[in-house]
């Protein structure tokens, strides 16, 4: 490679001969690999096969080959079991919403301008970084230095040193982090061998396009939705009389955003609102509410603890005192059974306009009469089911998202566009900065902050990362400050005694709050401007900032004291984090910090949990660049599909169905029509109608599967675009409307080397060559094992 160049070493004229042999070992794979398919379609051709009695093996092979519709059910049925198929779309209508995405799009992308290059400064890094050569694979850097008068970056590999001119090491490089402390890659990539990093590239890149894709689809499917525009109505005039405050420029600008989603626009609202803590988020959310329900619509708001649902609930309930016919409820785990009962009836049934709680709120019992508004507060507090079942609202109703922090997953699209985002970052004029102080733990430290906050009558939060401990820390504060009202709150806690722990330390009764973070969301006490956090690698950066959020909520000037033990015992990754929350211990800096706090402690959440291994296949850096590019070519993959009765399968075979399956079903050419009318709506009807069959009339004869697998391979050459299949000698031709760039994308999908190996994309033709002209039963069955791997890559492809 000219741009990355293997420094010679003893060893090294043995890669030549390895990579002599490479490519005749891949092509007797190849080989090897057509001959086992063609065995299992009973062709006698494998040594190995020989030796059995013929009739086994005709039973063995069509054993295998029976099962290949069972399998092909089973990949239908995992796919599309927890969602129905997407809405068909007329294709002026489908052109119309993919402009507007783009125009979304380009919006988001002009934020992201200067800001989009995930590449690293090879002078920032330090011997023994892990880096990404994007052509290469993962190495190790070793150093920068000087040959020939140029300067050099050099890496280490597998199988090798390299060097890489500086100029270039800033284009091509990316540092290579995980989405966890762990940052190092199981194994480093081979300079003379890219073939391994090249894979896993492109599962990162197929994994990336799936998340694009349901993103895409839950965009247009919101697009699609309509609600008549709330109106304009002088109570709301009165309503925003009632705020106190002068709000800042930010907050006015939020209003004007949300109150254009809500009265401006027919489709639902997602709009992220990003401020810091007490910088007036909650009055955005307020005059929404009161937006919709003035409409007699329902609103739900949604906290991630009781403690938070609580607050939310009295300063609602306080706000819309004024007006009687608006009734706002609180479910929570500490209700009885009878009032919960009670509360779930009076939302069914419309008497309840405001609901606040938890994630209850999102549970099967909760039926709503007229839901217009969903709020919900610190989405990133919430488990990984609870926000799938958030975003299943977003299609229907208007949503409106707070955070300080926004998780990755809320950040990024809110940047990319395909959500609607304020930003709060001017504090209200009393407000006063936080002080930070970040040490190593020591008793007198502790002591000293204590005494100085209690002295001026103020109160205190004492945050350890786990319940383990807190008694410990409790009898040292009560001997240290024996006439001090002292408590602990945690959240396994009975829930009547947490509840009443709190009320006290609100009123103020309690002066020090020893506690986990379950204090970490919510909590507007006046009084409490100190708080103190051991411990504090044990945190993720974002729950710090919003710990340290919790005091300096009024006019004076309040201390946030991060202790850690030994600097020595803490990883990397933890000095990271607090090096940055000093640098961002100015007000307002929650949303650059959730940007910082994405490099730092990665994304496990970003598009659900199982998206962690796909970024340890190339590194985060690497992979949001992979992200970016491919929301910024979402059109490119768009796959249309053809209607099913316009495609032509030129291959005569018209099996005959033995007599006794006829005589046993009970309506045969009422069963045939069944099945197809099945195929025609889609490949999940005919997947259930092919399960009945079966259960109802056991496994069917030969000749009936041959008839099925028809119906499934004009559905599947349907969906993806395919309008003619046929075959000439060795050729098979199937002719598309399906452009190059989705092609690439689909056959990068398929798992085996064989079907994958074999297609050629030419003009409006998919062609394959196989290694000998088959039978036309034989030549259906590998038509319909290579359409079947085409057909699983649609979760990779806008289909619309």
């Amino acid at each position: 490679m000219a741009l990355l160049l293997p420094i010679p070493s003893p060893s090294s004229s043995s890669t030549c001969s390895s990579s002599y042999y490479r490519p005749a070992a891949s092509r007797v794979c190849r080989v090897w690999g057509v001959l086992k398919i063609h065995s299992s379609l009973g062709l006698s051709d494998s040594v190995s096969t020989r030796s059995k009695p013929r009739k086994k093996r005709r039973e063995a092979a069509v054993e295998a080959e029976s099962d290949a519709i069972s399998i092909l059910n089973e990949r239908i049925r995992l796919e599309q079991r927890k969602e129905s198929p997407p809405t068909p779309m007329e294709a002026a209508e489908a052109d119309k919403y993919l402009e507007l995405v783009k125009q979304q799009q380009q919006r988001g992308l002009q934020k992201l301008k200067g800001d989009l290059s995930y590449k690293v400064d090879p002078y920032t890094l330090r011997s023994g970084d892990y880096v990404v050569h994007k052509k290469v694979g993962i190495g190790r850097f070793v150093g920068i230095k000087f040959d020939n008068a140029i300067e050099y970056v050099f890496i280490e590999y597998a199988d090798g040193m390299a060097k890489l001119p500086v100029k270039q090491a800033s284009r091509l490089l990316y540092r290579y982090n995980l989405p966890n402390e762990n940052k190092k890659p199981h194994t480093l990539s081979k300079l003379n061998d890219t073939s391994v990093w090249e894979r896993r590239k492109t599962k990162g890149k197929i994994a990336i396009q799936k998340m694009v894709v349901d993103l895409m689809e839950l965009y247009l499917h919101r697009l699609k939705q309509r609600r008549p525009p709330y109106p304009l109505t002088p109570a709301m005039a009165h309503f925003v009389s009632q705020f106190p405050y002068e709000p800042t420029p930010d907050q006015k600008q939020a209003f004007i955003d949300v109150d254009k989603d809500l009265t401006g626009r027919e489709t639902p609202m997602d709009r992220l609102i990003c401020g810091d803590v007490g910088f007036g988020k909650t009055e955005v959310a307020l005059r929404a509410i009161f937006c919709v329900v003035s409409a007699g619509k329902q609103a739900m708001v949604l906290a991630p603890t009781i403690v938070l649902a609580k607050q939310h609930f009295e300063v609602i309930s306080q706000r819309f005192s004024i007006y009687p016919n608006i009734n706002v409820g609180l479910l929570s785990r500490f209700q009885t059974k009878s009032e919960k009962d009670e509360h779930l009836d009076m939302i069914k049934n419309g008497h309840l306009d405001i609901i606040v709680g938890t994630h209850s709120l999102l549970g099967s019992r909760v039926v709503y009469n007229n839901l217009g508004l969903l709020v919900v507060d610190e989405e990133q507090r919430f488990g990984v089911k609870q926000k799938e079942k958030i975003a299943s609202f977003k299609t229907s109703v208007d949503v409106l998202t707070l955070s300080a922090t926004p998780i990755p997953r809320t950040l990024y699209l809110a940047l990319t566009g395909f959500r609607d985002a304020s930003l709060i970052s001017t504090p209200p004029p009393e407000r006063v900065p936080i002080r930070t102080h970040l040490s190593a733990y020591s008793k007198e430290k502790v002591l000293s902050a204590i005494k100085y906050e209690l002295d001026r009558g103020g109160q205190v939060f004492y945050v350890l990362p786990r319940i383990k401990g807190l008694e410990e820390v409790m009898d040292f504060l009560e001997q240290s400050f024996p006439d001090v009202e002292i408590a602990i709150a945690h959240g396994k806690q009975y829930s009547k005694q947490l509840e009443e722990t709190m009320e006290k330390f609100s009123q103020g009764e309690i002066k020090i709050l020893t506690c986990t973070n379950i204090v970490e969301s919510g909590l507007d006490i006046q009084n409490a401007n100190t708080i103190i956090i051991q411990d504090v690698q044990q945190f993720g950066l974002a729950q710090l900032y919003q710990l340290r959020g919790r005091v300096g909520r009024a006019d004076k000037e309040a201390h946030a004291h991060l202790f850690y033990p030994e600097k020595s015992l803490l990883t990397d990754q933890a000095l990271e984090r607090l090096a940055a929350l000093e640098e961002c211990c100015q007000l307002g800096q929650g949303f650059q910090l959730a940007e910082r706090d994405m490099g730092i402690r990665g994304f496990g959440t970003i598009f659900g949990e199982q998206q962690t291994g796909d970024v340890g296949n190339v590194g985060i850096d690497l992979f949001f660049e992979m992200l970016f590019e491919s929301l910024s070519k979402v059109d490119e993959h768009r796959v249309v599909s053809v209607p099913y009765w316009s495609v032509e399968i030129d291959m005569n075979i018209n099996p005959h169905l033995p007599s006794e399956y006829i005589n046993n079903l009970e309506n045969p050419m009422e069963i045939i029509h069944e099945a197809e009318r099945a195929a025609e709506k889609d490949i999940w009807s005919l997947m259930q109608y092919t399960e009945n069959l079966r259960r109802q009339y056991g496994k069917e004869p030969h000749s009936m599967e041959i008839l099925l697998k028809k119906l499934y391979v004009r559905r599947m050459a349907a969906d993806i675009g395919i309008t003619k299949i046929y075959a000439s000698g060795k050729m098979v031709f199937m002719k598309t409307v399906m452009n190059k760039q989705v092609f690439k994308l689909i056959t990068d999908s398929v798992v085996s080397d064989v079907h994958r190996n074999s297609l050629v994309f030419e003009g409006d033709q998919i062609k394959a060559e196989l290694l000998l002209e088959l039978p036309r039963e034989q030549l259906l069955n590998w038509i319909f094992q290579c359409l079947a791997e085409l057909h699983a890559s649609l979760p990779s492809l806008i289909k619309y």
